[in-house]
């Protein structure tokens, strides 16, 4: 059996910890792990020796190489689309450069669920099931509420395992409880069926099947979800019953509900505020006074307050800013912006021992580094200098220059000029 784990979310809904780089999956909120750090060492858990390939974004593979020191494959995808565009490439990817067999059996999992081991102990009964009869096969969850944020599976038959009468997704409040009331089941967004299923669905909704042609083409490819491209058109499913703990912590709300503290980070609270969480992820403190069901989340992108039910429709509001990022995380270490003025950007970046920026010029602006704490060598147009705490390097447009780092380094780079931006960057293969 084959695992597909779907990262490619932006998360959006956790503004303003994630963004377009950082995206939720990497957020380091349970207890220093992150959602995907911990999905998968439960999945070696509980399949051992399974082959697990993630599918993420382009964007995001530093992040993947930094965090993950174990052996994976990885699927990437060139811009962001929705779940069946990601899987299609994926099955592609195992099918084309793998060459793994048309008729192997794979199961597709999100990487943000909150669930305990159980959970994952139901993938090869999934596997199990599937047949010429029932090519794809469903997780239902036993709902505990009547969400609208969630698809519905309306099964034949209460049983473990049952045929499946109708699929809906994401209805109203007043649908979704004739659904529960039905005997329904929560659909999170886990399928199991052979990897050819997913071929011959892809030629037929895409046009092709084929890895190359998918990746030249994926800019153009339709933004749908597995759900309504294929799930809803399928008359011939099955679905397992799950019963235990599942949650999806892809918004504020939900993922409080599994924070083991109220307070992260420098946080101030008077004895009137209630059911309230705060995550500080900035080097200011926060104090709060009579605040009652809230979350307040503050960042390098921003700060939210917000009433925790209000807070699963930010999405929307996240969309209106500008799309600068301000903190990311890359291999080297990381970056945060720390002022914008018109004609200059400041910026803190951190180098990780060992590490190197790629050897770069800019057309467009000048640069000024101050370094404020480590040691390590700066090579500017072929020339290289040791530098420490207290000295400053500027460089001009045009320059060719790269820093390494030989312990930990921490620079303030104040960049100069009129047309400032990330395109600005030229990388020499000659570095020295």
């Amino acid at each position: 059996m084959q695992i597909i784990l779907l990262s490619g979310g932006s998360g959006q809904r956790l503004w303003p910890l994630s963004n377009d780089l950082r995206s939720k999956q990497f957020l380091k909120i349970f207890g220093g792990e992150s959602m995907l750090q911990r999905v998968l060492k439960q999945i070696r858990r509980t399949n051992e020796n399974v082959s697990i390939t993630i599918a993420a974004a382009e964007k995001q593979v530093p992040l993947l190489k930094k965090y993950l020191a174990e052996n994976f494959e990885l699927s990437t995808e060139p811009c962001r689309k929705n779940t069946f565009p990601a899987i299609a490439l994926a099955a592609a990817y195992l099918h084309d450069e793998k060459k793994i067999r048309a008729d192997e059996k794979i199961l597709i999992c999100p990487v943000d669920p909150y669930v305990d081991d159980n959970f994952f102990e139901q993938f090869p009964l999934l596997a199990e099931q599937i047949s010429d009869d029932a090519p794809l096969v469903l997780m239902g969850i036993e709902p505990t509420y009547p969400g609208e944020k969630y698809g519905y599976i309306i099964p034949q038959a209460k049983e473990k395992i049952s045929r499946v009468k109708m699929f809906k997704e994401k209805p109203n409040l007043q649908d979704a409880k004739k659904f529960i009331d039905a005997g329904g089941l929560w659909n999170g967004g886990i399928f199991s069926c052979r990897l050819d299923y997913i071929l011959g669905k892809a030629e037929k909704i895409l046009g092709t099947c084929s890895h190359d042609a998918l990746r030249k083409n994926y800019s153009a490819l339709p933004n749908i979800s597995f759900d309504y491209a294929v799930v809803e058109h399928e008359k011939n499913i099955k679905v397992v019953r799950y019963v235990g703990e599942w949650r999806d912590v892809g918004t504020w709300n939900t993922l409080t509900e599994v924070l083991d503290e109220n307070f992260i980070g420098q946080v101030q609270a008077d004895a009137a505020c209630e059911n309230l969480h705060v995550i500080n992820d900035s080097d200011r403190p926060i104090i709060c006074m009579g605040l009652k069901n809230s979350v307040v989340v503050a960042g390098p992108e921003g700060i939210l307050v917000s009433d925790k039910a209000a807070s699963s429709f930010i999405k929307p509001f996240v969309e209106k800013l500008d799309s600068q990022i301000r903190f990311a995380e890359k291999s080297w270490g990381s970056f945060k912006i720390i002022d914008v003025e018109s004609g200059s950007l400041t910026v803190k970046v951190t180098l990780n021992r060992g590490s190197r920026m790629k050897y770069h010029s800019h057309n467009f602006r000048d640069e000024v580094w101050n370094f404020i704490s480590g040691t390590g060598r700066v090579i500017v147009d072929g020339a290289e200098k040791i530098v420490r705490a207290g000295d400053v390097i500027k460089i001009s447009r045009g320059v060719r220059h790269t820093v390494i780092a030989d312990e930990p380094l921490k620079i303030i780079e104040v960049q100069l000029g009129k047309d400032i931006t990330v395109a600005d960057k030229i990388i020499w293969q000659e570095a020295i």
